[in-house]
């Protein structure tokens, strides 16, 4: 691969609290190895619009701290259609920009695989995504914040749940993947969590919840992530209602909280290694994979592998449900 001299950095998909701290590193790195940098905003239909402005480093200062996006982000149907990439190309050629560096999840990721499969623009991938549901890292930026913000809300309503003997359910994001409501529920000790990649026994529930209430216990949380084969928080607190009728059944959906906030150390280092390692990728010849953190050691893992596999469960993570409840 040629020698690169300028570099277009995006956001696509969801925000990840993290994403500014991923930009900054990739923004300065990219300097700092007299590289010319160009931000598109609006993610991939920005990139159609030609909506790209070139950076420097007072643009990314004072933002590793700040949650969402300072490029914007945005879904864009027109990419997936073959006009629209071919738009996306020639204002990525009119721009002179010479490689890419993508933050985003699944969806960004499928997008690049089509399209760098049809143009040959080198491209390394930024995992940013709150759900953690992609192959090839153990974690990805957004979802360590995402989950610490869905605990302390789990937490302050356990006070208030304590306080008046009710059942509460708590509906977290996850559409396709369960790990923010795996996580954030076995930190706050919930009594259930409900989550996409197993299937729900509602009767099973049922019976926890009558279990409990023989023994008198107080305070019962179901976590359940809103992708969940049953349903979210609403569908959950009628079947008990109907079962329980003079159970104090109260549900709560947390919803956008979980993508905003300031990013936690943990999110904003992730950030910063990847955001390093994807430029240093592109300077050593490296193209169309996503990097990302094993036994935090930085890999790198080609988009087409990234989009077809998915991260499995740990069965010690829901064991651990059943036995901490108990």
């Amino acid at each position: 691969m040629a020698k690169i001299t300028n570099v277009g950095i995006m956001t696509s998909g969801g925000d990840a609290p993290g994403m500014n701290a991923a930009i900054r590193a990739v923004v300065r790195t990219a300097l700092y190895h007299k590289l010319d940098v160009y931000g598109i905003r609006h993610g991939y239909q920005g990139m159609i619009n030609g909506d790209i402005f070139k950076m420097q480093t007072t643009d990314v200062s004072n933002i590793i701290q700040r949650g969402g996006t300072i490029l914007k982000t945005a879904r864009s149907r027109e990419f997936m259609t073959a006009s629209g990439m071919k738009k996306a190309y020639d204002e990525i050629c009119r721009h002179n920009i010479e490689a890419l560096v993508l933050i985003g999840g699944d969806g960004t990721f499928r997008g690049a695989d089509e399209f760098f499969g049809k143009y040959s623009v080198p491209a390394i991938g930024i995992p940013g995504t709150i759900d953690k549901d992609l192959s090839g890292t153990d974690f990805t930026i957004g979802f360590d914040t995402a989950v610490n913000t869905a605990m302390e809300a789990i937490d302050k309503i356990r006070d208030t749940a304590e306080a008046h003997d009710r059942l509460f359910i708590i509906e977290v994001m996850g559409r396709d993947a369960g790990y923010i409501a795996l996580n954030s529920g076995i930190a706050g000790g919930a009594e259930d969590i409900l989550i996409p990649e197993e299937v729900t026994d509602i009767e099973e529930v049922l019976s926890r919840i009558d279990s409990d209430e023989l023994r008198k216990k107080t305070v019962h949380l179901i976590v359940v992530a809103e992708g969940d084969d049953f349903g979210g928080a609403k569908e959950l607190q009628a079947a008990i209602t109907e079962r329980f009728p003079l159970l104090d059944v109260r549900s709560c959906i947390l919803g956008h909280i979980q993508r905003g906030g300031s990013p936690t150390f943990a999110d904003r280092v992730l950030a910063s290694r990847l955001g390093h390692a994807a430029i240093r990728a592109l300077i050593e010849g490296k193209t169309q994979m996503m990097a990302g953190i094993i036994n935090n050691e930085i890999v790198f893992t080609p988009f087409s592998s990234v989009v077809k596999n998915t991260m499995p469960v740990n069965a010690d993570m829901t064991e651990i449900i059943r036995v901490l409840s108990h």
